[in-house]
């Protein structure tokens, strides 16, 4: 990004300003950014967009953004640039991997950096994302790319199979109904349209807790040290999941890859999905039907995980570039541009007072399904995070797989999730 540039003044120049120019320029800060998206994507544009905006705001500051790739991408490229010495200044990074960077002292939390009036920045934010923005009493992150799991679907192919098509399931009875009136198969019985997908690569723990949390199932203290993957209940909402491939035959059997759920959505080949209100924009500009989004569906409880990234502050940033850090966070969340990324990309703008804005209100009363994620916030639970995040999901991840597949029955695989995880957490305790 490039430093706007300052008109030179006519000769005859002044050794004065020839000192003030020198002084100016030596007083720039530096920051490195690191966002969680390919390179070349549309989202780039968007964020240097907000990047060149800023550093007109603050000529002061030049923003030097570092596109990582996926979150695991850059969660790895982070610690690996921590154990050398040389961590970005700042960084979006799932909220999850909280416990993961304070484990190991890689950031700084904001309530110094930011402030004697920090308790009123963090209090304008939703309290469902401030859940996985903090611990030990401190603020670890700022919410920014938030979201939570919203289903998704088609009000045409309801509308053909008799559902009423502004009516989405809202129990898991009616969901289970519905995908089996919306499965559709040819003269051979090969299935042309399923009823319902729910992804199980990528992030399968995500979309599963929509399913626990229904069930009534919390999957781990807030402390990050306990797990309860074999709670019954967790066993019964894995169990419904199964049962909708291998017994209702209304979903995929095997993995359901995260990254070709909403293409399979577009194409016709679901009627329903469950994915991130951060793929709302995806769909609007792409969809060829009519399509509505839904709170997901209860059973014991409405219920989903929140989700998506926080801004961090790492250590080694210099008192100066702290001071940046925290200006440039700031702006990145100020309601007008929370209001901005929320309409460009689909995620949830992270603040009441975002929703309040003259846009956001435009947006919402053009395209009501916008505010369902906002709505849902109300139900919604802090996303899985534990000490030794990676490996504790991964257990959970591979569990659920295992289940998917049918290598083990959900009692069991739900069962060696909880011992993998147990012996992972047993010194956090």
């Amino acid at each position: 990004m490039m430093i706007p540039h300052r008109p030179l003044l006519a000769a005859p120049i002044l050794v004065g300003t020839l000192l003030a120019g020198v002084a100016s320029a030596s007083a720039e800060t530096k920051i490195t950014f690191y966002f969680p998206v390919a390179v070349g994507g549309p989202v780039t544009k968007i964020v240097d967009g907000l990047v060149a905006g800023f550093e007109k705001d603050h000529p002061d500051v030049k923003v030097e953004a570092v596109y990582s790739g996926s979150y695991q991408d850059t969660t790895a490229k982070i610690l690996t640039a921590v154990k050398g010495g040389n961590a970005p200044n700042v960084a979006v990074a799932l909220s999850t991997d909280m416990f993961t960077f304070v484990d190991e002292d890689a950031i700084l939390p904001f309530d110094e950096a930011a402030g004697p009036d920090a308790k009123a920045w963090f209090d304008g934010f939703y309290p469902g994302f401030m859940a996985n923005s903090r611990t030990g009493g401190k603020t670890w992150g700022i919410p920014f790319q938030r979201s939570t799991v919203v289903m998704y679907w088609n009000k045409d192919v309801f509308r053909q199979v008799g559902l009423d098509p502004e009516k989405a399931p809202a129990t898991w009875a009616e969901m289970r109904d519905f995908a089996a009136k919306t499965t559709e198969r040819d003269a051979a019985g090969n299935v042309t349209r399923w009823g319902i997908e729910i992804p199980s690569s990528g992030f399968p723990y995500w979309l599963f807790q929509g399913l626990s949390t229904e069930n009534g199932a919390i999957l781990a203290n807030e402390e990050g040290t306990e797990v309860a993957f074999d709670d019954p209940k967790v066993v019964e909402a894995l169990q419904y999941w199964v049962d909708l491939s291998t017994k209702d035959k209304v979903h995929p059997t095997g993995i359901v890859e995260w990254g070709t759920t909403p293409k399979d959505f577009l194409e016709g080949k679901t009627a329903m999905m469950w994915q991130t209100t951060g793929n709302l924009t995806n769909v609007r500009t792409n969809a060829k039907f009519a399509f509505g989004v839904a709170m997901l569906p209860a059973e014991k409880r409405r219920g989903t995980p929140t989700g998506g990234g926080n801004f961090y502050l790492f250590k080694g940033s210099s008192p100066e570039q702290q001071k940046a850090v925290v200006a440039f966070v700031r702006w990145m969340t100020t309601p007008e541009r929370a209001a901005e990324w929320s309409i460009a990309t689909g995620y949830v703008a992270t603040s009441p007072a975002a929703w309040a804005t003259d846009r956001m209100k435009a947006y919402v009363a053009d395209f009501p399904a916008a505010a369902i994620a906002r709505d849902q916030l109300e139900h919604a639970v802090a996303e899985l995070s534990t000490h030794d995040n990676q490996r504790v999901t991964k257990a959970l991840n591979d569990g659920l797989q295992a289940a998917l597949t049918g290598t083990k029955t959900p009692a069991q695989a739900m069962k060696d999730a909880q011992t993998e995880a147990d012996r992972l957490l047993k010194s956090w305790r």
